[in-house]
């Protein structure tokens, strides 16, 4: 990646503004530690208080073996039980809001990091990068120091999915205006945003393939066989072992070895069904806690009356559906299936309830219900990660602006104080004017002027434009276009493609875009490196006589003053820009403004000076 740190000048957000951003992270992050500690303490002291009951049951076993009365054990039990289940319930409650505390701890404090230091707890999209796309390598758009970590907040695989296809192509005119409304809104509710990424960031823990697991198994069906007698069965077992019980304990001692024999007969229905209950807990065990937390995020976006027409869609699609309280039904009854395995408790629900098999027969009727719509109601999940990383900017930048979105019929792409959203701190901007034309800017000037980062600045501005995000500008207009830069050309010994050879495949690729894409925008920085002096000149004025001849529009940055003169041969589709320096004193001053005309300042023999290297003139 680029290293940006050179290219600096007047920051223009106010310094009040950025510090008032940062000390409400920072306040945030600490209210947020002071309830996690709260809660942890809470937390342990029901664990105990349930190790507590756990024994007291222990104790009721043992008396009702010393006492030989049942009716110890049954009355024990029904009470203790429903303590257990209280205190577990509770404790699972403060266990949630510490872990959520915690989260909303780091989602606060990874905004600090992003401010300060652009870093990122979320994925940095480095599985997205692919040298052969049109713009993404060139203009830093995945990896390390990337457009993506800046603003990811997504944490589910489909919302890093759903974010990186919107940076890897422009949508439509209207699919941006309705994002750019729908981030506005994100960005006017900052506490809804962190408190959603906060939900969510469980998610980025989990392994890839999670939902699509998920999916699988609310889709499949177990087929239990005698599934509608079972059902009639275990409504009535609890009652007929309980009744036994009590007969044998106030009647005759013979009821006693009834219930015995039903507890018997209960345990063998379970092992007889034990593979459906081993294959259905390996499955459902796994995805409990999943589905409770997506249920809560869910909710956040059910509770919130939205106003933007995207928002309004997306939410729709969940109402209508009862997904949170759907999903947070399901949620608890494999939470249930899970208490079989606790040890005593576990038996004795089994024994009593046939507790395993009635939980799976519940979770199968949820199953044949409710899965119909559960992917869609996924991808709602992703799409709202993807509108609050795009919201970003527009929280941590707020003098970052919305783009209008042109609709004419030649190329609009004009910018007011444009400047690179990667460079960290102060920043150089410009202003940049192609206004309903067909024109190809020819950009000359000095080494380490500025050409290459103007030309991603634009670039990786379009590309923000075009998802829906503001960009780094104070105004900016711009057409849906499509960017396709030739920049980063570099051979491959993998692929025994010499640096030559890459620079006419990427051409190739150029040359094909601009003629079959819509609305081709090219960004060429050097052209044709890979050969000599002569034919590189021939060679690129050729590619940019063949680009106005295909009516292409871009920009082409070059060290070679020869090419300045296509302006004198096309003044109504050359212009002319450069990067210049000044000299004083030996020293070289960059300003890294974008002036009109062509650049007369070289630098390239002051630079080989100062490693040592005088160039005597010929």
């Amino acid at each position: 990646m680029l290293s940006y740190c050179c290219k600096i000048e007047a920051a223009k957000i106010p310094i009040s503004v950025q510090q008032t951003i940062i000390a409400n992270y920072e306040d945030a992050a600490a209210k947020a530690k002071q309830q996690a500690d709260h809660y942890k303490k809470e937390a342990n002291t029901y664990s105990l208080l349930r190790l507590g009951v756990f024994a007291l049951m222990i104790f009721v076993v043992y008396l009702t073996v010393q006492q030989d009365n049942f009716v110890v054990l049954g009355v024990g039990v029904i009470i203790l039980l429903a303590a257990f289940t209280a205190l577990v319930a509770q404790q699972g409650k403060y266990e949630r809001l510490r872990d959520y505390y915690l989260d909303l701890e780091r989602v606060n404090l990874n905004e600090l990091d992003s401010i300060n230091t652009q870093g990122n707890l979320y994925n940095n999209g480095q599985r997205y990068g692919n040298e052969k796309h049109f713009y993404t390598s060139d203009l830093d758009i995945f990896g390390n120091a990337s457009l993506y970590n800046l603003i990811n907040r997504t944490a589910t695989s489909a919302g890093n999915d759903k974010l990186a296809a919107w940076l890897s192509a422009p949508a439509d005119k209207s699919t941006i205006l309705q994002r750019q409304d729908a981030v506005k809104e994100i960005a006017a509710n900052n506490d809804w945003k962190v408190n959603t990424q906060t939900k969510l960031l469980f998610a980025g823990k989990e392994d890839i393939d999670q939902t699509k697991r998920l999916f699988i198994y609310l889709g499949t069906p177990l087929h239990l066989s005698g599934e509608k007698w079972l059902s009639i069965y275990i409504k009535i077992a609890p009652f007929l072992l309980l009744a036994m019980v009590l007969a044998g304990s106030f009647l005759s001692p013979v009821f006693i070895l009834v219930a015995i024999a039903v507890a018997i007969a209960n345990m063998l229905i379970l092992f007889s069904k034990g593979s459906y209950i081993l294959k259905a807990g390996a499955v459902a065990g796994k995805i409990s806690d999943v589905l409770a937390s997506y249920a809560v995020v869910f909710e956040a976006i059910e509770s919130k009356q939205w106003q933007s027409k995207r928002c309004t869609e997306l939410y729709e699609k969940l109402k209508v559906n009862q997904t949170s309280k759907n999903i947070t039904e399901l949620s608890k009854l494999i939470n249930k299936l899970s208490y079989s395995l606790i040890m005593i408790v576990g038996f004795i629900l089994n024994v009593f309830f046939l507790w395993a098999l009635k939980q799976i027969i519940l979770i199968e009727n949820w199953k044949r219900n409710n899965h119909q719509n559960f992917e869609e109601a996924f991808d709602v999940i992703a799409e709202f990660e993807a509108l609050i990383s795009i919201a970003v900017p527009a929280i941590n930048y707020p003098e970052w602006v919305y783009p209008t979105i042109a609709d004419t019929e030649g190329y609009t792409l004009t910018a007011k104080n444009i400047a690179h959203p990667l460079i960290r701190g102060k920043r150089v901007d410009n202003d940049y004017d192609l206004q309903d034309a067909f024109k190809i800017d020819i950009i000359t000037g000095s080494n380490m002027a500025g050409k290459s980062t103007f030309l991603r600045t634009i670039g990786i501005n379009t590309v923000l434009a075009l998802s829906g995000a503001p960009v780094c500008a104070s105004a900016m207009e711009v057409s849906v276009i499509t960017i396709v830069s030739y920049m980063r050309i570099k051979d491959s010994l993998n692929e025994s493609t010499s640096t030559f050879k890459a620079e006419l495949d990427r051409l190739q690729m150029l040359l094909a875009a601009v003629e079959h894409e819509h609305r081709v925008f090219f960004l060429i920085d050097e052209m044709l490196r890979g050969t000599n002096s002569m034919d590189k000149y021939l060679g690129s004025k050729a590619v940019i006589e063949q680009l106005i001849a295909k009516k292409g529009v871009g920009m082409v940055a070059t060290h070679d003053l020869q090419i300045a003169r296509l302006e004198d041969k096309y003044p109504d589709y050359v212009r002319n820009y450069y990067f210049d320096i000044q000299v004083k004193e030996g020293e070289m001053l960059f300003d890294y403004k974008l002036k009109h005309g062509e650049c007369k300042t070289f630098n390239a023999s002051l630079l080989l000076k100062q490693i040592g290297i005088n160039v005597q003139p010929e």
